[in-house]
């Protein structure tokens, strides 16, 4: 008979991190299933005719809500949002990568691109 490990009673601490794991999962089930619903252009052009409408239609929390009117990328994956997912959601409003990288980082969106390349080089 195998024995196996019991399960680790602490989740690892990443510092300027928040992994997504089961609870963030379930933490953000309805702002994820809100963000997937972005695959489909009327869905895109619903929420962006009525954003509060929209979200109260997938009974986002006060803390998912404000997260999406301040259009910040880390305060949703502290509410519970999948970067997979959230990446619909900042493509509504024409954000790439290095917009989300700023904001990752406290930079503005030229710093963080200067600092690309600097690390490039």
């Amino acid at each position: 008979m195998a024995h196996f490990a019991p399960p680790p009673t602490a989740k690892p601490v990443i510092p300027g991190t928040t992994p997504f794991d089961g609870d963030q999962a379930r933490k953000g089930y309805a702002l994820n299933k809100m963000c997937f619903s972005f695959n489909d252009a009327a869905n895109r052009a619903a929420f962006l005719a009525d954003e509060e409408a929209y979200m109260k239609r997938y009974s986002l929390n006060e803390q998912q809500a404000a997260a999406i009117r301040a259009k910040n990328v880390l305060q949703l994956i502290e509410a519970g949002g999948n970067a997979y997912y959230l990446a619909k959601f900042a493509g509504i409003f024409k954000l790439d990568m290095q917009d989300i990288g700023a904001q990752q980082t406290g930079m503005s969106k030229d710093e963080f691109k200067a600092m690309l390349v600097a690390a490039g080089k």
